[in-house]
C-alpha cells in the first residue's frame, strides 16, 4: 500500500521559505516553486501532488489551512488563505491568467515581452471551504466563512458567510455560523494544552 510521505522540519527549514511556522506537513509529492515568496503559517497541511508557484508574486497561508491533494495555487498578483481556510482536491487558484484578447502572444513558452497578464490578488478569508474542482480567478476577495459546492467558478468577490455553487457561482443561501464557536473552544484547548 502506498503512504503520502510527509517533509522533515527540517527538510522545511532548508527550503528558503520567506516564513514557515510550527507543525507544517507537506507532502514530498508537493512541487513548489518560488519558496522564497511564500509564507506558511501553523499547523498546516499540503497533501500529495500539488503545485505552489509563487517564482512571480506571492503566496500567504495562514494558520490551520489545509490544501488537500492535486491543488494549484499561482500566485503570480498575490494569493492569501486566511486561518481556517480549506480547499478540496482539485482546487485550481489562479491570481493571473494570460491575456486571451487577442492583443499578445500566449503560454510560458513565449518570452514576457510578448505577452500580458490580467487578474488580480486572490483573497480567501477566514473559514472559507473550496469544494473538490473549484476554479478561482483574480482578482477576487472570498468573504469569511463562505463555503463553494464543487465544481464552482468564482470570477469575482464574494460576501462572506454564504454558500455558493455553479459556473459561474451564485449566493444560494447562508452558511451558519456555529463553528465559530467551535474555533473559540478549541484555540483555547488547544492554549491550555501547549502550556501544559
Amino acid at each position: 500500500m502506498l503512504q503520502s510521505k510527509f517533509f522533515t522540519e527540517d527538510d522545511l527549514k532548508d527550503f528558503g521559505f520567506k516564513s514557515i511556522g510550527k507543525n507544517v506537513q507537506i507532502s514530498s509529492d508537493v512541487r513548489i516553486y518560488g519558496q522564497e515568496n511564500i509564507t506558511i503559517g501553523n499547523d498546516v497541511r499540503i497533501d500529495d501532488f500539488c503545485i505552489l508557484s509563487a517564482v512571480n508574486g506571492s503566496i500567504d497561508i495562514g494558520n490551520y489551512v489545509f490544501i488537500a491533494r492535486n491543488s494549484h495555487l499561482s500566485g503570480f498578483f498575490g494569493i492569501k488563505l486566511h486561518d481556517f481556510s480549506s480547499m478540496a482536491a482539485n482546487t485550481v487558484i489562479y491570481s493571473a491568467s494570460d491575456d486571451y484578447s487577442g492583443d499578445y502572444l500566449t503560454a510560458q513558452a513565449i518570452p514576457q515581452k510578448y505577452t500580458a497578464h490580467i487578474g488580480g490578488p486572490v483573497i480567501v478569508g477566514k473559514h472559507v471551504i473550496i469544494g473538490s474542482g473549484s476554479v478561482i480567478m483574480g482578482p477576487s476577495n472570498i468573504g469569511e466563512g463562505c463555503s463553494l459546492g464543487a465544481m464552482t467558478l468564482v470570477q469575482k468577490d464574494l460576501s462572506p458567510w454564504g454558500i455558493y455553487v455553479g459556473i459561474p457561482c451564485k449566493r444560494i443561501k447562508e452558511r451558519k455560523k456555529g463553528l465559530l464557536a467551535l474555533e473559540k473552544q478549541f484555540l483555547e484547548e488547544k492554549l491550555t494544552n501547549d502550556s501544559t
